[in-house]
């Protein structure tokens, strides 16, 4: 019999628990009725203080938590500027700040210096005419995890059915509820400077490397020439030419010599050989030149003499 009431006191606790997080998962939006629409943005013109992160979207919680315990009071907002389907990494760029001030009113000094003082930086986004948005309920911290399955894939389809251009993302947390937004017109305005900044940087990155790539190509390229100007050869003198080709000549039987395995020593004594061989080559053509020049000037003479004695 006590095994009994044990067991119907185990089921009954089981099956709270699932009735309770069943309760939960309704409360915090689980069916909630989801309605996206264009129209006028669910915020005017707002300042506010935020931090720029480039790292997975899991981590912006974090941000939240800081944002909240600063300015309790205060709406926050969070901007994406990746897909959450595509982007993956580092490459996850997003700001989470809370909102200071909005329409025409200043943002309050004392908050504003206490959040600089924390590291914070202080933008301005302009109030548009036309966004896509919706709304889903912020009771619970499961309400932004299931915002996040369950409004994300509706607004992206909602986006590609119609053909728009919408970017980036923000949420705004205020009031017990979660307005997501993406602009239609003047994106370029709700992007953070540190968003450009990573922008120049990666594309400066991509631009090196291609740089990188062509300038080993063309290092090869020219490693594998001669090296030698043109234009200067050919502006050259021509006594500077020959000794350019003399030197090239002499140069490209050095190099044939050391291919053949010749050492130095013997290359300098066939060149001196050479040379001598030159020299006396000289010689004899001077001699047999001098020889038949006194053979003319005889010849010559004689006939003189012979035509006097005639």
């Amino acid at each position: 019999m006590s095994e009994w009431v044990f067991l119907c006191v185990i089921i009954s606790l089981l099956l709270s628990l699932l009735a309770t997080i069943v309760g939960v998962m309704l409360y915090s939006g689980l069916l909630s009725e989801i309605i996206i629409r264009t129209g006028s943005p669910p915020i005017k013109n707002i300042t506010f203080a935020y931090k720029f992160k480039e790292e997975p979207y899991k981590n912006y919680g974090q941000l939240f938590t800081e944002c909240c315990s600063i300015g309790p009071k205060l709406s926050c907002v969070g901007v994406f500027y990746d897909d959450l389907k595509k982007a993956q990494g580092q490459r996850c760029r997003y700001a989470v700040g809370s909102i200071l001030s909005e329409g025409g009113t200043k943002p309050c000094m004392e908050l504003l210096q206490l959040y600089e003082k924390c590291g914070f930086n202080v933008f301005s986004f302009p109030e548009v005419t036309h966004v896509v948005t919706t709304s889903f309920p912020h009771r619970t911290l499961l309400s932004i995890l299931l915002g996040v399955r369950r409004v994300y894939p509706r607004l992206d389809n909602y986006i590609k059915e119609r053909k728009l251009c919408a970017h980036p993302f923000l949420e705004i947390y205020r009031g017990g509820q979660i307005q997501y937004m993406a602009p239609l017109a003047r994106q370029g305005d709700f992007y953070v400077p540190e968003v450009r900044q990573v922008e120049r940087r990666l594309s400066r990155e991509d631009s090196g490397s291609e740089t990188e790539l062509s300038g080993s190509d063309s290092a090869s390229e020219y490693s594998s020439g001669s090296g030698i100007m043109l234009s200067d050869s050919r502006e050259s003198s021509p006594a500077l030419s020959s000794v350019q080709l003399g030197l090239c000549h002499d140069r490209g039987h050095d190099e044939d010599r050391g291919y053949r395995g010749e050492s130095a020593a013997e290359s300098s004594v066939k060149v001196l050989d050479w040379e001598l061989a030159c020299e006396q080559q000289a010689e004899r053509e001077e001699q047999a030149h001098g020889t038949s020049n006194e053979k003319n000037f005889i010849t010559k003479k004689g006939g003189i003499v012979a035509g006097g004695e005639e």
